[in-house]
């Protein structure tokens, strides 16, 4: 298994709140020893008031790439069919810039019809969009390759799903880490099928960091506030990235110190 430390990060959701309350919070979570700071790409709110205060990605963070001194940033994740692959190559190649390295390209296939619609953008069928997102990769690699300055070091693509015939294979091809919101069953199966695709490419399953996203709700019935049940046994299984839901207006980060915590004492 590999011996990756174990990281904690969180997603400020960029719904309900003011622009200042999340530019604050992304303060406090940097403050609070945070590795890394997602955000997502959506332009409505998907809970609470749909018709709520939202903000876009991109732009919030080149903002916060700016505001931050230390902590890693990116979407979770970007939706591939909101963009071109080679313009979206040049806002991360840009992003990456202002951070100083820091970005991580976070993408994935999207599936909120209503941004899709409500934005101009063919939705199609799951399917398509991962073929869509399939033929992307490739182009905003190539086009990294080609801009002047390109990015800063290699790019850490981020890939978010759990489909097992196109979007694992994708994660074994293009990814460095790889996001679910699996529990322990799953995400064990879910590894098995990464390492097949893996092996099928040529690959070390170990370069790929595992992701899940915690501490919410109860997924799948496991604790929302407690590391040590939820946390355990899916570090038992090799997940070192560990990112926390906070959500506006508010951004309470009581849960998310306690993830915190529980990294500090594992890492020593």
């Amino acid at each position: 298994m590999t011996s990756r430390p174990v990281r904690i990060a969180v997603q400020i959701q960029p719904q309900h709140a003011s622009y200042e309350r999340m530019r604050d919070a992304v303060r406090e979570a940097e403050d609070l020893g945070v590795d890394v700071i997602f955000t997502w790409d959506h332009f409505f709110p998907l809970n609470g008031d749909a018709d709520g205060k939202h903000f876009e990605c991109w732009t919030t963070l080149a903002a916060w790439a700016e505001q931050t001194s230390r902590v890693q940033l990116g979407a979770l994740v970007t939706c591939n069919g909101y963009r071109n692959p080679d313009l979206l190559a040049d806002m991360a190649r840009t992003v990456d810039h202002i951070s100083g390295g820091r970005l991580i390209l976070g993408i994935g296939s999207g599936w909120a019809q209503r941004d899709f619609d409500s934005y101009g953008f063919e939705f199609g069928s799951t399917g398509s969009r991962l073929d869509d997102l399939a033929a992307a990769l490739p182009r905003i690699e190539s086009r990294w390759a080609a801009l002047n300055p390109p990015p800063t070091g290699p790019m850490p693509i981020l890939i978010g799903g759990e489909g097992e015939q196109k979007t694992l294979r994708m994660v074994a091809e293009h990814a460095s880490i790889w996001h679910s919101f699996s529990g322990p069953d799953k995400l064990a199966h879910k590894l098995q099928v990464l390492r097949s695709h893996c092996d099928a490419v040529g690959r070390d399953l170990d370069e790929i960091e595992v992701s899940v996203g915690v501490g919410g709700r109860g997924r799948e019935g496991r604790s929302a506030g407690d590391p040590e049940v939820e946390g355990q046994p899916l570090l038992d299984l090799g997940a070192r990235l560990f990112t926390h839901g906070a959500n506006g207006p508010d951004y309470d980060f009581t849960v998310l110190r306690r993830w915190i915590a529980w990294r500090d004492a594992l890492n020593g």
